[in-house]
């Protein structure tokens, strides 16, 4: 079994692509990525400037478009899926992978979500806790919380790796709180805002018509929501997921210990993030940052 996973936002930065649009499949969906999407990314990935490239209405579009040329280049050489799960906005590229999207479809859905969600006030922020359960991060977000100053663990990573999102002067306080509390790193996230959190309901409404708007068709894998971590060929469960995910926490951690028992496990784009985060929890996972590994990639021949 041949699982795919697909990097988010924070995997942006300046040179990704680039062995991607050498390839000749993978150009071609960078190329069309600049047809449709409102910005070109394929300079802007390649050269910057970063605090461009790293704002949420370029990031999300960019790093979709590195994903989906990354597929083309799998299928391309005969790689196929058996399940999916995408990271945050990852996950708009692995319903593309699922058969659920076609690229054209995913490019302009996240471009929706990219300008939805920068949009909105910058009222908020997201920090890393690292070190501590995800169960105490969430104790300490509850006690660093205020009426009208909300604080949600938005993010699983790994089972030592969480992400807070909400209010500014609550994730201030939960600086605070985790340093005391013996946390081994608090990094606050480079973003725009708290997503993953009550603080991105403001878009959920056009989201949710975005995506209702947007043609699908049922998956031929099975596709791991962040907001469920459980696989599911249901195309209404995956729909109502997607919608969710705004707001919702991303259950990583959750996701790669269903995705562990696959024979092959396969970061699709140009990132080693989610393979690190994956031999966290004792898999193995192939980066697409390495062309060399690419080119060593096999389906697993089926069992006598």
């Amino acid at each position: 079994m041949i699982g795919f996973v697909f990097p988010g936002q924070g995997t942006v930065r300046i040179g990704m692509g680039g062995w991607l649009r050498r390839d000749p499949a993978g150009a071609a969906v960078l190329a069309r990525a600049d047809e449709l999407l409102p910005e070109p990314v394929s300079e802007l990935c390649a050269r910057g400037p970063l605090d461009e490239l790293v704002d949420t209405l370029h990031a999300q579009p960019a790093v979709t478009a590195c994903n989906l040329a990354a597929l083309a280049v799998l299928g391309d050489r005969g790689v196929e899926p058996d399940i999916v799960a995408g990271h945050s906005v990852g996950e708009i590229s692995a319903l593309c992978a699922a058969g659920v999207l076609d690229v054209d479809t995913a490019l302009r859905l996240v471009a929706d979500r990219a300008r939805l969600m920068a949009d909105l006030p910058d009222t908020g922020g997201m920090t890393a806790v690292l070190g501590l359960t995800p169960q105490r991060v969430e104790e300490l977000a509850d006690e660093a919380a205020r009426p009208g100053e909300p604080l949600v663990v938005g993010l699983e990573n790994a089972p030592d790796h969480t992400v807070v999102s909400g209010a500014t002067a609550a994730v201030d306080r939960l600086v605070a709180l985790a340093t005391a509390a013996g946390a081994r790193k608090v990094v606050a996230l480079k973003v725009s805002n708290a997503f993953h959190s009550p603080l991105m309901a403001g878009a959920l409404d056009g989201w949710a018509e975005a995506v209702r708007a947007t043609p699908m068709r049922p998956p031929r894998v099975p596709v791991v929501p962040n907001a469920t971590a459980e696989p599911t060929t249901d195309l209404p469960t995956i729909v109502d997921a997607l919608i969710a995910q705004l707001t919702a926490r991303v259950r990583w951690t959750e996701t790669m210990r269903v995705l562990a028992d696959a024979e092959t496990l396969v970061e699709v784009g140009d990132s080693k993030v989610l393979a690190g985060l994956l031999r966290g929890v004792g898999a193995r996972c192939v980066s697409m940052a390495d062309p060399a590994a690419v080119r060593r990639l096999r389906r697993p021949e089926p069992a006598a």
